[in-house]
């Protein structure tokens, strides 16, 4: 009986000729990362247990990208830690303000994450780099801790569910509305501790950026890892950018799934998720009547240079309504750079959004858009339970770049024809 990709790459990193769902493994990474929220405490706990060195000083980044630029003195002092710790152990991947990006956009961006690695990152989005076809998974901060220092971590073999998508997206629907729309399907929980690998021709069909979006939405279906097979558009984003080598595994075609899920693409229209889960997913259509107060438009979810083009398309030559505070934040200083270069960002101050340094700041609540008691926003990223960005009487509806682009224009929820 054949594998998946998945238990491919598991077993070669465990150094055995197979796995199996259930298994216990020790598997050798390929990298690991932490933030300014989550670093902090691996680093402690890497001192506190007298650990000196660490396994790879080229193999762990950390990213200061959560209350960056920083917000407060407790901020500051969190992102000191990584910077006095990084200094101390001459990594080589730490990276400040004015260098730094929001994490799940910048290490692909910098080709530190690459197929058939085995990647742990102290962040459940870490699943966001099985769209390049490595094995990637959220871990807590005393397991980066272990990491750091022994260059492993343990696994339990997940099952493997296969999504298979069919037919063409409609026009102004991407990998965004795909993953609400699977998370509407199979619920949060729908894919608890497994992988959940994206196939069929609407998969490969979607651009690295639109891979990148839903496999960094897999942890919301409560998703071990999620991931796509290696193709040429991947390998054309990977060649320029790799820092190391690497190695391609694909699925065998005996490969064994706990479930093969088919959905056809063309019944996907521009999604929402209303408060207060990612499965409460619904067509844009079914949600014009809802007025909103803020707009982002960001994050390791949709703040990369295609989101951006798409929401400037719609913004240009209008502006944000007078009852709308539209925030733009571009994942990393290059595609801040490339928006520059086209245009984009005058485009966004022109419509009279924010454009902010690169930060997951308001995602998390954390700073650049907090919400107060009562108030409401759509988001391209990629969570909204309750107090997500702030009060814990506020709400979070989650959509694509077009649909936020179209929303703050009009004042409400809208479909992007609506503003086109």
């Amino acid at each position: 009986m054949g594998m998946t990709m998945t238990e491919k790459i598991l077993a070669a990193h465990a150094d055995k000729s197979e796995v199996r769902p259930g298994d216990l493994i020790q598997a050798k990474l390929d990298f690991a990362l932490g933030n300014d929220i989550t670093a902090p405490i691996a680093i402690k706990e890497f001192e506190a247990a007298g650990f000196t060195k660490v396994f790879d000083r080229e193999r762990i980044a950390l990213i200061p990208d959560h209350f960056t630029p920083n917000k407060d003195i407790k901020s500051a002092e969190q992102v000191k830690m990584l910077r006095e710790f990084s200094k101390k152990h001459d990594l080589v991947h730490y990276y400040d303000v004015g260098r730094v990006g929001v994490e799940h956009a910048f290490l692909p961006e910098e080709g530190l994450t690459l197929p058939g690695d085995v990647i742990i990152g102290a962040d459940s989005h870490t699943c966001t780099y099985g769209a390049l076809g490595a094995f990637s998974t959220g871990v807590g901060s005393t397991d980066l801790a272990y990491g750091m220092v022994t260059g492993e971590a343990w696994f339990k073999v997940p099952e493997q569910i296969k999504f298979v998508y069919t037919g063409k997206l409609p026009k102004w629907s991407g990998g965004k509305d795909m993953i609400l729309y699977t998370i509407g399907k199979i619920g949060v929980d729908g894919a608890l501790y497994k992988t959940m690998e994206f196939t069929g021709v609407a998969a490969d069909a979607l651009t690295i950026e639109g891979r990148l979006t839903m496999a960094n939405m897999a942890i919301e279906a409560g998703g071990k890892n999620g991931i796509f097979a290696v193709d040429k558009k991947t390998l054309d984003f990977i060649k320029p950018r790799a820092k190391r080598s690497w190695k391609v595994y694909e699925s065998d075609k005996d490969a064994r799934y706990s479930n093969v899920i088919e959905i056809d693409a063309s019944k996907i229209e521009p999604t929402v998720s209303l408060p207060h889960l990612p499965e409460n997913a619904k067509p844009v259509t079914e949600c014009t009547n809802i007025t909103i107060d803020q707009v982002v438009i960001g994050s390791c979810t949709n703040g990369r240079i295609e989101d951006l083009r798409v929401a400037a398309k719609l913004l240009k030559g209008k502006k944000v309504s007078r009852n709308i505070r539209c925030i733009v934040i571009p994942a990393t200083q290059a595609i801040y750079k490339q928006a520059m270069k086209e245009g984009l960002l005058d485009i966004f101050v022109d419509a009279e959004c924010a454009v902010s340094a690169p930060t997951c700041g308001p995602c998390l609540g954390g700073h650049m858009g907090i919400l107060a008691k009562g108030e409401r926003s759509l988001a391209t990223t990629n969570r909204n339970f309750v107090g997500r960005m702030g009060s814990p009487e506020s709400e979070v509806y989650l959509c694509n770049p077009a649909v936020a682009a179209a929303s703050a224009i009009l004042g409400r929820i809208a479909h992007p024809d609506e503003a086109h």
